[in-house]
C-alpha cells in the first residue's frame, strides 16, 4: 500500500514514530509538510511545500499523485484533519468530507452538531468577552470550563470554580488564543469555524479515553482507557490505566453515547478518539476527534484490548474495513503517564537511567523534549517532557511501576529567560 502524510506545518518530530509504525505495517509511506524541517523523512518520500497555504498543498499533492498514485492520505495531527479532508477530496481518494472534518475540529461546531443529534454533551456557550462568560457560568452553575475552539492537548482548558477565578482564567485563555501553537499549526486558506472561547458546565464524573471506529452504519469501541488521577483546574491529562473498570452495562452506555456522537458529526468511516465524562451517572461526550489518540494510547489499545489504531489508520485511508471488533479486554494490565515538569522553564538535561530504558515490563518510553526546548506549564501552556507505559498483573502494580519508573528519570530546567 501507498500512503501519504500530511502536516500543514510540521510538529517537530512528534509523529516520526507513527510514521515508522505505518511503515513497518508494509506500507510505502510518503511525507508532505507544508512548513518543516528537511531531514524529516527519507528524501525520495519526503517533500516540504514551503507554506500552509491549503492551495498549495493541494496542488503538490496533486503533482505528487500524478507521479506515484497513493492509495490514501492521512494525518496524525489534530491540525491537519481539514487539510487532510480536502486533499483527499482534490484527489478523489477515500476521506471523512471537509464538513465532518470541520465539525470534528471545532468544539463549538462539534458542541452543535451533539446537540443536533442528540449526543449527550456538556451545556455550552460561544463568548466574545468576560462578560459573556460570566453570564453564562451564572447559567450553568459553577464550575465551568474554559477553552478554545481551536486547541489540542488541554492547552488553555481551564476549570473555574467562582466567578473571580472565571475572570482570571478567561483573561489566560483569551490571552493564549494568540499564542496556540495548535491553530498555528493549521493550515492557511481552510474555513475553521469560529476561532475562540467555550464556556462549558463541569462534568464531575470519571473520564476515559476511547479508541474507536466508525463504518459504514457500525461503531465499534477498540479501547478503553481509565483517566485514573483527579485533575485540578489545568486539566493535565497524565496518568491512565487499561483495561477499563466500567462495567459491561456502563460499557454499552459509552458505546450508545459515542455512536451517537460520531452520527452527529457526519462520521461513517473514521478512525476516532473519543473522550468521555461521567455526570450524574450518565456518559457524556467531551470531544470525538477523527485521529488517534496521542502518547500511548496506540501501544495501551493494542496490550489491553487487541485493537491497533495505528493499523486502522492505515486501513480507513484506504477504503478497508479495518480489523475491528466489540471490545474485549486481553486482561493485561497497563499503565501509562506523560513525564510533567514541575514547571515552565528550558530543558538544561534530561536522563533517563538504563535499567529503566531496559526494563522488561516498559512497554513505551517516548521523550518530546530536549536539551533547549521551552517547557511552558499552566497557565502559560500544557508542554510535557515525554510518555511512559509499563504492563502488570494487576492495576495496583501496573500502577506502582509507572510511578516508581517516572521518578528515576531526571530533568534540570532552568529559568526560561536563563
Amino acid at each position: 500500500m501507498k500512503l501519504l502524510a500530511i502536516e500543514a506545518r510540521q510538529n517537530a518530530t512528534y509523529y516520526v514514530s507513527r510514521y515508522e509504525q505505518i511503515a513497518a505495517l508494509g506500507a510505502d509511506l510518503y511525507v508532505l509538510n507544508g512548513e518543516g524541517t528537511e531531514d524529516f523523512w527519507p528524501a525520495d518520500r519526503y517533500r516540504v511545500v514551503g507554506s500552509r497555504a491549503i492551495d498549495t498543498l493541494i496542488a503538490a499533492a496533486k503533482q505528487w499523485h500524478a507521479e506515484e498514485r497513493f492509495e490514501g492520505v492521512f494525518a496524525f495531527s489534530e491540525s491537519a484533519v481539514l487539510a487532510v479532508a480536502a486533499v483527499a477530496e482534490a484527489l478523489g481518494l477515500p476521506g471523512i468530507g471537509v464538513e465532518a472534518a470541520r465539525a470534528s475540529r471545532n468544539k463549538l461546531l462539534m458542541r452543535q452538531a451533539h446537540e443536533r443529534g442528540g449526543a449527550a454533551h456538556p451545556s455550552f456557550r460561544f463568548v466574545i468577552d468576560e462578560a459573556e462568560a460570566l453570564a453564562a457560568a451564572e447559567e450553568f452553575g459553577y464550575p465551568v470550563i474554559v477553552k478554545p475552539t481551536l486547541g489540542a492537548a488541554s492547552n488553555y482548558v481551564f476549570r473555574a470554580d467562582d466567578a473571580d477565578e472565571l475572570r482570571e482564567r478567561y483573561t489566560q485563555a483569551a490571552a493564549g488564543l494568540t499564542e496556540l501553537t495548535w491553530y498555528a499549526m493549521e493550515a492557511d486558506g481552510l474555513d475553521l469555524g469560529p476561532h475562540g472561547l467555550l464556556v462549558e458546565s463541569f462534568l464531575d464524573g470519571d473520564e476515559f479515553l476511547i479508541e474507536a471506529l466508525a463504518w459504514d452504519d457500525d461503531v465499534y469501541l477498540g479501547s478503553i482507557v481509565d483517566r485514573v488521577t483527579a485533575e485540578g483546574d489545568t486539566f493535565d491529562d497524565d496518568v491512565h490505566h487499561a483495561p477499563t473498570a466500567l462495567s459491561p452495562q456502563q460499557v454499552e452506555a459509552v458505546h450508545a453515547v459515542v455512536a451517537a456522537g460520531a452520527r452527529a458529526q457526519g462520521l461513517t468511516r473514521s478512525v476516532m478518539h473519543a473522550e468521555v465524562r461521567f455526570h450524574e451517572g450518565r456518559p457524556h461526550l467531551v470531544e470525538i476527534a477523527v485521529r488517534p489518540g496521542g502518547g500511548g494510547l496506540d501501544h495501551m489499545a493494542r496490550i489491553s484490548a487487541g485493537y491497533d489504531p495505528i493499523a486502522a489508520v492505515a486501513d480507513v485511508a484506504r477504503g478497508v474495513r479495518p480489523k475491528v471488533e466489540p471490545y474485549r479486554p486481553t486482561g493485561v494490565h497497563t499503565a501509562a503517564m506523560c513525564l510533567l515538569p514541575p514547571s515552565s522553564g528550558r530543558v538544561e538535561r534530561l536522563r533517563v537511567p538504563d535499567d529503566v530504558a531496559d526494563r522488561d515490563d516498559l512497554f513505551f518510553l517516548k521523550v518530546t523534549a530536549k536539551p533547549g526546548d521551552l517547557v511552558r506549564r499552566p497557565p502559560e501552556g500544557n508542554s510535557i517532557l515525554g510518555f511512559l507505559g509499563v504492563t502488570g498483573t494487576s492495576f495496583e502494580e501496573a500502577m506502582s511501576t509507572a510511578n516508581e519508573l517516572a521518578g528515576r528519570i531526571e530533568a534540570e530546567l532552568i529559568a526560561p529567560d536563563a
